[in-house]
């Protein structure tokens, strides 16, 4: 009785969730977005080390499908929290608890995240689902009672990711030869979704808020990458036999962390979110850059273990578990970022170091990193 009688209390420190002013001066990520973000991290070294578990065993398929899945799951959940808290921020307190609950949505469904590696025990992952998305579909339905155009986006959202939910759940209990097919043609149901919603209102996004926190989000996945460098380190104090090759696979791999980390934060970004086309584009073509980010630490993961013998995975594969990834960052950060905006040399330049990631080494793909550097401020110091 007495928690009921201060509930009266309590709601009158709720804000009136309205669209933020996309214009607002000094707009930063806020300390629960970056506390938000550390459950991502968690997430992403989970489901990167039943990446690297499955590679290391020589299970190459069944390891980049899981990848794929697991990450897509992490990528949408940021995603969704990410475009909705750019809007519709208010920081009360219901707010900051339903972001809370997003939040452990994100850890069940890490914990649960070699279901997608397995096929086995898919009820854990769909239960954290369920737990981010009965929050964040609270959240629409609290947005949408604002009014006006951002109301109308925000009950689509409501609705569509609803629905979406329901097949999710479904989902779990397709036959086994269908559920990575039906996966697929799910998250592509979802992708749709801000589509529609946007088109049938619109919500109010900052483009410097937006890119920011994009930004943050490679900080995150670039250094799970500085990790298996530092892994590389402390096998090397143990494996004295390979000491010297596993010291220069540290160096390596920071190089080529570095390198991304330059290329990627070179050019401006707000300025490719203006419009709900280029917006979508921005969110959308961003999932590559994430996941070859993310991978990228699986693939040092890997070289370690190559050389300290914990490997079944042979030399060429070795190497493409760094190369893949690093060529498909260089071409999207290629399209989305500096495709007819960076100098001369850089044009032909990165596609040529995507093709030469596929062929080297991880050392050589560093040289490859670190020239591209160069040509960077040789033609315009550090940024545009």
């Amino acid at each position: 009785m007495c928690a009921l009688a201060t509930l009266p209390s309590v709601i009158q420190y709720l804000k009136p969730m309205r669209p933020r002013d996309p214009e607002e001066s000094h707009r930063t990520a806020t300390p629960l977005e970056l506390f938000f973000d550390l459950v991502f991290v968690i997430a992403i070294s989970i489901g990167g080390g039943h990446f690297h578990h499955a590679l290391t065993q020589g299970h190459v398929w069944h390891g980049v499908i899981g990848f794929i899945m697991v990450f897509q799951c992490i990528w949408w959940a940021w995603m969704n929290f990410t475009w909705f808290s750019t809007s519709f921020d208010n920081d009360d307190w219901l707010f900051r608890t339903l972001t809370f609950v997003q939040m452990l949505g994100v850890l069940v469904l890490a914990v649960g995240s070699e279901a997608f590696f397995t096929g086995e025990n898919l009820l854990v992952p769909i239960i954290g689902f369920v737990i981010m998305r009965v929050a964040l579909i609270s959240q629409w339905l609290r947005a949408s009672r604002c009014g006006g155009i951002a109301a109308k986006a925000a009950k689509m959202y409501a609705a569509g990711l609803a629905f979406a939910q329901v097949l999710w759940v479904a989902w779990a209990f397709v036959p086994d030869h269908t559920r990575v097919p039906v996966f697929f043609l799910l998250t592509a149901l979802e992708l749709c979704i801000p589509v529609f919603a946007e088109r049938a209102g619109r919500t109010n996004w900052h483009p410097h808020h937006i890119t920011e926190r994009y930004g943050l989000f490679t900080i995150i996945l670039l250094g799970e990458s500085l990790l298996g460098s530092a892994h590389a380190i402390a096998d090397a104090l143990h494996e004295h036999d390979h000491i010297l090759p596993l010291l220069s696979l540290a160096v390596a791999g920071l190089v080529i962390a570095a390198g991304m980390w330059w290329l990627y934060f070179w050019p401006p970004h707000h300025k490719e979110i203006d419009g709900l086309a280029r917006a979508l584009r921005y969110g959308y073509g961003h999932a590559f850059i994430f996941a070859a980010a993310g991978a990228v630490s699986v693939g040092i993961e890997t070289q370690v273990g190559y050389f300290s013998n914990h490997s079944e995975l042979g030399f060429i594969g070795t190497n493409l578990a760094v190369g893949i990834p690093v060529a498909v960052f260089l071409l999207g950060v290629w399209v989305l970022l500096l495709k007819g905006r960076a100098p001369a040399p850089l044009q032909w330049a990165i596609p040529l170091a995507a093709l030469l990631c596929l062929l080297l080494p991880i050392w050589g793909i560093a040289i490859v990193m670190a020239a591209l550097i160069y040509l960077l401020v040789q033609n315009g110091a550090a940024k545009h």
